[in-house]
C-alpha cells in the first residue's frame, strides 16, 4: 500500500515526495529522479530574470487564448517588455541582410541584383571562414579579419586611440561576454567572496549572473531626481557598506542606461575611472546602446576614450572590459547574437585563462560574427550601398529620437506618472504613484505592488510591461520599464492606453 507521511511543513512534503518516488510502478521499483528541486544547484534557483518573468509568461498564455477565440477587451498583446526591435516592426538594414544572404548562399554571388560592394564584403568574410563556409567553426576568439575590423572601428570611434585585435573577443551577443568576464572575477568564500557593484535600477542579466555564480551583489543607486545620474558619493557609500561582508572587486556601468535611458557625462565617466583606480576595482563598461543617444546636449563617450585621454596614470593601470552588440542601436539584429568585448590592461596570464574559457564554447555564431563585421565596417561614401545604408540608419535613429521625446511628453501629462527624459537607449522607466489600498491589495496577493499594477494592465489592456521591482528601485518607489520600439502610431496608442489605465486604476483604489 501507498504510505503517505503525516508530517507537515516543508520537511514533511519532501519526505512525502521521497516516499512516493520509491514506490513500485507496475511492479517495477522506482528509485525517483536523480535531479530534483531539492538537490539541484541552489544558485540556479536564486536566479531571476524579470524581462522574461511571470508577466511575460502570462502574456504568452493570453496570446494563445486570443487565438483560441477567447474574448478579451483587446485583440492583440503588445509586448513592450523587451528591446527586440524587429519583433516590434523595425525593418532590417538592407545592406546587412544582403551580405548575410550572400554568405549563407554563395550561389547568389552570381546574381546581378546584389550590389558589388555587398558581394565583395561577402567574399572577404567567406574567404576568412574554414572551407569558405559560414557553417564552419572559427577560432575561439573570433575570425581574425573581423577582430581587426573591430579594432579599427574602435580606433575611429575614439579619435585614433590604438586598439589591439588581440584584445578583442567576439561573443554571442554582449551578454555572453559579460558573464564570461564575471566568471573570471568571482572567487573567495564568506567575507572574502567577490562583490560586484551594479547600478539600481539594473539590467537583470547582472543580478541573474551574480546569483548563478554565487557572487555578492553590491547595489549603488542612480539619482532619479537628477535624470538617473551617477554620483561617486553613492559609489563610496555602497563600497564602504559592502566591505563589511565581502571583497568588492568589480564596478559595472551601463551607458547609455538600461532600463533608465540616461547618458552619462564625460565628467561623470572621469569621476568613475578615478574611483575605480583609487579603490582598485575592475571596470566593466556595458556600451551596447552607444549609437542610441537622442537628447540635446548629450553625447556618448566611451570609457576607453576617456580612460586614455586621462593619461598614463590611468590608461596603463585601470583594468577594464567594454562590451558592444549587434542587437541594439540602429541594427536591432537581436537574433543573430553578435557582439564583442575589448579587454584593457588585463594580466597576460589571466588573458590566457580567458582565451581558454572561451575555447570551451568553440566559437561564437559565425553569422553573428559576419553581421558584426558589417556593423563595424559599414559601406563607405564611394560604394554603391552607401546612400541607402545611411538613409535607413538615419531614419531608424531619428524615429527613435522622436519616440523618446513623445514618450516623455505623454507620460508627464498624467497625475501620478513621472517620466525622466529618455536621453538614450530604447526604454523609459517612469515612476508611478500607487494608492495605499492598491499596495495593500498587492501584498495580500503576495505580489510586489508594481507587479500587481502591470499584471492588471496586461489583463485589461493587453500591454506587457516589466515592473520596476524586477530591476531594483529605492524602497517605497514604484516603476515600470517600457520599450519605445513600437511603431510611432502604435506607440501613441500604447501610451494613451497606459495613461487611461493609470487614471482608472488610481480611481478604483482611492
Amino acid at each position: 500500500m501507498l504510505q503517505i507521511s503525516p508530517a507537515g511543513g516543508v520537511g514533511g512534503k519532501r519526505r512525502d515526495r521521497a516516499n512516493m518516488s520509491q514506490q513500485a510502478v507496475n511492479g517495477v521499483q522506482c528509485r525517483g529522479k536523480v535531479l530534483t528541486l531539492d538537490n539541484m544547484n541552489p544558485n540556479v534557483k536564486r536566479v531571476e530574470y524579470a524581462v522574461r518573468g511571470p508577466i511575460v509568461q502570462r502574456a504568452v498564455q493570453i496570446e494563445k487564448e486570443l487565438k483560441a477565440g477567447v474574448k478579451k477587451p483587446f485583440t492583440e498583446v503588445i509586448k513592450a517588455n523587451i528591446g527586440d526591435a524587429q519583433a516590434m516592426g523595425q525593418k532590417p538594414i538592407t545592406f546587412l541582410r544582403q551580405v548575410l544572404a550572400l554568405c549563407s548562399y554563395p550561389e547568389l554571388l552570381e546574381d546581378k541584383k546584389f550590389p558589388e560592394d555587398a558581394k565583395k564584403r561577402a567574399q572577404r568574410i567567406l574567404e576568412a571562414c574554414g572551407g569558405n563556409s559560414i557553417g564552419a567553426y572559427s577560432a575561439s576568439q573570433g575570425i581574425e579579419c573581423i577582430r581587426q575590423d573591430v579594432a579599427r572601428y574602435i580606433e575611429r570611434r575614439d579619435g585614433g586611440i590604438p586598439s589591439n585585435p588581440d584584445n578583442i573577443y567576439l561573443s554571442t551577443g554582449a551578454s555572453d561576454a559579460i558573464v564570461t568576464i564575471l566568471k573570471l572575477l568571482v572567487c573567495g568564500e564568506g567575507c572574502d567572496r567577490t562583490g560586484v557593484m551594479i547600478s539600481i535600477p539594473q539590467y537583470p542579466l547582472y543580478s541573474a549572473a551574480l546569483a548563478d555564480l554565487g557572487a555578492v551583489q553590491i547595489n549603488y543607486y542612480l539619482d532619479e531626481d537628477n535624470c538617473w545620474s551617477l554620483d561617486v558619493k553613492e559609489l563610496r557609500r555602497a563600497l564602504s557598506a559592502a566591505r563589511q561582508h565581502c571583497n568588492p572587486r568589480v564596478l559595472c556601468i551601463i551607458n547609455p542606461g538600461n532600463p533608465t535611458g540616461q547618458v552619462q557625462s564625460r565628467q561623470c565617466i572621469e569621476d568613475v575611472i578615478r574611483f575605480a583606480k583609487e579603490e582598485h576595482l575592475f571596470l566593466m563598461a556595458d556600451e551596447v546602446y552607444q549609437d542610441n543617444v537622442y537628447a540635446e546636449g548629450c553625447k556618448f563617450y566611451s570609457f576607453k576614450k576617456v580612460l586614455f585621454e586621462m593619461g598614463p596614470e590611468y590608461s596603463s593601470t585601470v583594468e577594464m572590459a567594454s562590451f558592444h552588440s549587434t542587437s541594439k542601436c540602429y541594427m536591432g539584429e537581436c537574433g543573430f547574437r553578435g557582439g564583442y568585448m575589448e579587454v584593457i590592461n588585463m594580466d597576460p596570464e589571466v588573458k590566457a585563462q580567458l582565451t581558454k574559457l572561451v575555447s570551451v564554447r568553440l566559437c561564437p555564431p559565425i553569422p553573428g560574427q559576419a553581421l558584426l563585421d558589417l556593423v563595424v565596417n559599414p559601406p563607405q561614401p564611394d560604394e554603391p550601398s552607401y546612400t541607402t545604408f545611411m538613409k535607413e540608419r538615419t531614419a531608424v535613429l531619428a524615429t527613435l529620437a522622436e519616440k523618446a521625446s513623445l514618450t516623455e511628453q505623454i507620460f508627464n501629462t498624467v497625475p501620478g506618472i513621472t517620466c525622466n527624459p529618455v536621453q538614450g537607449a530604447m526604454y523609459t522607466f517612469p515612476r508611478i504613484t500607487l494608492p495605499q489600498s492598491a499596495i495593500d491589495k498587492a501584498k495580500e496577493a503576495g505580489q510586489a505592488p508594481d507587479m500587481f499594477y502591470c499584471m492588471r494592465l496586461l489583463e485589461e489592456e493587453g500591454i506587457c510591461l516589466v515592473p520596476g521591482s524586477g530591476f531594483g528601485q529605492r524602497e517605497g518607489t514604484f516603476h515600470f520599464r517600457m520599450t519605445i520600439l513600437p511603431p510611432t502610431e502604435k506607440l501613441k496608442v500604447v501610451l494613451q492606453k497606459i495613461c487611461e489605465f493609470h487614471l482608472r486604476f488610481t480611481q478604483e483604489f482611492s
